[in-house]
């Protein structure tokens, strides 16, 4: 119940905020728009509300958002850099790729942070999660396969991503 019940207040928010409600000081509140958007915020808590969370009571940590917001620019820098790197490898003249397959392991647990990190390989150029196992083994294809160490893989590859994931969703 309780995942239903914040599922629904982060829903509502969201709803509040792409249709924005707020309409200034002279109009006030959109009752119509808020009403539709309590709706649809309950239809999703009823339908979705149960899978949101592993621990429902860790979503509203102001500590975990912190970090979240930490994790964002993080991701995004690396993401750029990435892309600079696949560009140069793909305009360089004697196209210096070395593509290959690698498996990682990640120490992360939780389903959630799981996910997140095979999302962020995926999105990162010169990269891509072939498989993600719940038991922390990562599938990775890698346009310029640096090494076949398992560990240094990692450590190149998730190990950007993974300290913060941890803070995120686990601790």
């Amino acid at each position: 119940m309780k995942s239903r019940i914040e599922v629904f207040v982060i829903s509502y928010i969201v709803w509040c905020m792409f249709a924005w409600v707020f309409g200034g000081p002279a109009a006030g509140l959109d009752m119509q728009s808020m009403a539709v958007g309590a709706l649809a915020a309950l239809v999703v808590a009823l339908l979705f509300g149960e899978g949101f969370a592993e621990k429902p009571g860790k979503v509203l940590n102001p500590v975990r958002w912190m970090y979240f917001f930490v994790f964002v620019p993080v991701f995004m820098f690396y993401c750029i850099e990435a892309n600079l790197q696949v560009t140069f490898m793909l305009l360089h003249p004697r196209l210096p790729i070395k593509p290959g397959m690698v498996r990682i392991r990640t120490g992360l647990r939780s389903r959630a942070a799981i996910s997140i990190l095979a999302n962020c390989i995926t999105l990162t150029p010169g990269t891509l999660t072939v498989e993600a196992s719940e038991d922390g083994f990562f599938y990775i294809h890698w346009i310029n396969m640096r090494t076949n160490d398992e560990g240094e893989a990692a450590r190149m590859i998730a190990g950007k991503f993974e300290p913060l994931l941890k803070k995120i969703f686990e601790d």
